[in-house]
Parts: C-alpha cells; sequence; structure tokens
C-alpha cells in the first residue's frame, strides 16, 4: 500500500510539491506523512473529527485540486476547522476529544497503526490545520498513492 501526505501550501505550491511527488522526487517543507492510508481515510478522519466537535454533515470529501494530478486533493474549510478545533475543543464529559478521535480512526477497518501512533497523526494534523487557519490564500492538501 502507498502513503499519503497533508501539508499546508498555496495552490501553486500544492501543484509544485504535487508535481515532485509524482516523479518521486524529494520534497521539503513541513508535513506529515502516513504510511498505509489513502486519501479515503484522511477522510474518515475528517468526518470523526466533524462528529467530535458537533459539526458532524458538513462536507469532509476530498476534492480534486486541478487535472495535473490525480493524487492531489483539496481538504474542505470544514474539515479543515474541525481537525483545528481539536486541540482546543472542550467537552461535556471527561474524555479528550483528540484522544477520542485518535482511538475511533486507529478503529476503523485496516488502519495500519494503533491508537498512540494515531494519536500523533491526529495531534500533527490538528497543528497544520491550525497553520491553514492562519495563513492567508493557503490550504490542507493530501498527496496520496
Amino acid at each position: 500500500m502507498g502513503f499519503a501526505e497533508i501539508f499546508v501550501a498555496t495552490h501553486d505550491e500544492a501543484l509544485k510539491r504535487a508535481a515532485a511527488l509524482d516523479r518521486g522526487a524529494d520534497v521539503t517543507g513541513p508535513a506529515v506523512r502516513i504510511d498505509g492510508i489513502t486519501d479515503f481515510e484522511v477522510e474518515q478522519l475528517g468526518d470523526l473529527a466533524g462528529k467530535a466537535v458537533h459539526a458532524a454533515g458538513a462536507d469532509y470529501e476530498l476534492a480534486l485540486v486541478d487535472v495535473t494530478s490525480d493524487a492531489l486533493l483539496g481538504v474542505p474549510e470544514a474539515m479543515v476547522r474541525a481537525l483545528a478545533e481539536l486541540l482546543t475543543y472542550e467537552s461535556e464529559g471527561d474524555g479528550n476529544v483528540l484522544d477520542d478521535v485518535a482511538a475511533a480512526w486507529a478503529a476503523q477497518d485496516d488502519m495500519p497503526f494503533g491508537a498512540d501512533e494515531s494519536r500523533q497523526y491526529v495531534q500533527q494534523l490538528a497543528a497544520l490545520a491550525t497553520d491553514v487557519e492562519k495563513a492567508e490564500r493557503s490550504g490542507l492538501y493530501v498527496w496520496s498513492v
């Protein structure tokens, strides 16, 4: 199985990074690379994050960014917001929302990692989503094979 790489970039930067990844070239810059998953699992995470922050039902489907790369997908704003909220959302129970989402994501069918590793990934992705909200003209992108 391949991997998914999630990163923050402007549209033009995302296209350049995708082209480099398509060629198998090394890329630099902050990103979260997760072996053994595809864009489908990233969408699952979006659904779980949305439910956790009481934003279920929003559009968490990744969208094709440009016809030049069918491996590059854009993360919808609703998912970016839900992921970013995982870092600060206060639940009405004893549980940590980020921990709950990470555990639920790890429990999905055929996930190649457990809850501890999932928590690290979810924390990193939530931090990237927070970066998107602070930057102008940037978005969160997923490149997967």
